[in-house]
């Protein structure tokens, strides 16, 4: 019976203890009876420590001694961007199965080489955007995939955020981070937005960044335009001057719309606009959409380890990375860039 159980605990060292891995990846795989965390590792080995006492977890190790532990079946890399290629790659080498915050890399070229990891390894990646595991999400993107709405010809999307009194520093330094608000946020709001209609090749884009105070970008601007003609309108600032956040999306249709939050889908139905929005479930314990949503994530992975599902492969991150510096290059060079460019 002992061999049985320990059979079905999946046995997690996690990479970096920052504010990801302490809001979700502690307390939610804390909460699990078939998640043991056996390691943490920071370059703060004093704030692991305290994070590894908080949280029962028996080992402090380094990054290179969580990925060799034998007892580590998964990896959960929570480090600053550019590791995030290469700790996955070397993960997936040693036989773990591997979720990775986002972005999954810095380049489409990355994102290739950690696919082709996973693949050659046979093991689960999972990346850590957690808006496509919302309800409300998974609503309009089914009225979309089911024709509801019409065809698609536009998607505008925003991730606004207020000024921290602290910032990472490694956030605001382009060698670790990659970029600035349009990495940070961008990844996962352009992903949320492309997700949403299913994916679509993106042939043209056109940026505008706001510069700050550091080297890298506080805000950004992207227009881009699908092989179908969708257009996608995209916002991002870490330096909103207002009372809350705002993450906003709206997909248009010529048959209906839909946005979110708080969903509200409309359609045309007997020549007049009728309201469609289903009702969503609650969280548990008002739990918040972001909350919810990684909760979610994190059950998909564990179960995938577990062998009672699979994770889908990751293939679209090719195409978001490849937007992306379409959209550093045309803010770089103030033009429209063609992603069929040499």
């Amino acid at each position: 019976m002992t061999g049985e159980l320990e059979r079905q605990t999946v046995k997690v060292g996690i990479l970096g203890v920052g504010s990801v891995t302490q809001v979700v990846h502690l307390p939610m795989f804390s909460e699990r009876s078939d998640v043991q965390i056996t390691a943490l590792s920071d370059p703060d080995r004093l704030k692991a420590e305290a994070l590894a006492t908080r949280f029962d977890v028996p080992h402090v190790l380094s990054n290179e001694e969580i990925l060799s532990h034998d007892d580590v079946q998964a990896a959960v890399i929570c480090t600053p961007n550019y590791l995030h290629e290469s700790l996955a790659v070397e993960a997936l080498e040693r036989g773990k199965h591997v979720l990775v915050e986002r972005p999954l890399a810095l380049s489409a070229e990355g994102v290739r080489r950690v696919l082709d990891a996973a693949a050659a390894a046979g093991r689960h990646l999972a990346v850590g955007l957690n808006q496509r595991f919302r309800p409300d999400t998974e609503a309009l993107a089914a009225f979309v995939a089911g024709g509801e709405l019409g065809d698609i010809y536009a998607v505008r999307a925003n991730s606004l955020t207020r000024m921290p009194a602290v910032r990472s520093a490694w956030r605001q330094n382009p060698e670790e981070a990659g970029g600035g608000a349009l990495m940070d946020l961008g990844v996962p709001i352009l992903d949320l937005a492309f997700w949403l209609v299913g994916y679509p090749r993106i042939t043209r884009v056109t940026a505008v960044f706001r510069d700050g105070e550091t080297e890298v970008e506080e805000a950004a601007t992207v227009f881009a335009v699908s092989d179908s003609g969708i257009a996608f309108s995209v916002e991002v600032s870490w330096n909103l001057i207002a009372g809350t956040d705002r993450h906003h999306c709206r997909v248009m249709g010529v048959e209906g719309s839909g946005s979110l939050p708080p969903l509200d889908i409309h359609k045309q139905l007997m020549g007049r606009p009728m309201n469609v929005t289903p009702r969503q479930p609650k969280a548990r314990g008002g739990e918040g959409r972001y909350q919810n949503a990684y909760r979610r994530l994190l059950d998909q992975f564990v179960r995938a380890v577990l062998g009672e599902t699979d994770v889908p492969a990751a293939v679209e991150q090719i195409h978001l990375m490849e937007v992306i510096a379409a959209a550093y290059r045309s803010a770089r060079e103030g033009r429209e860039i063609h992603l069929d460019e040499d």
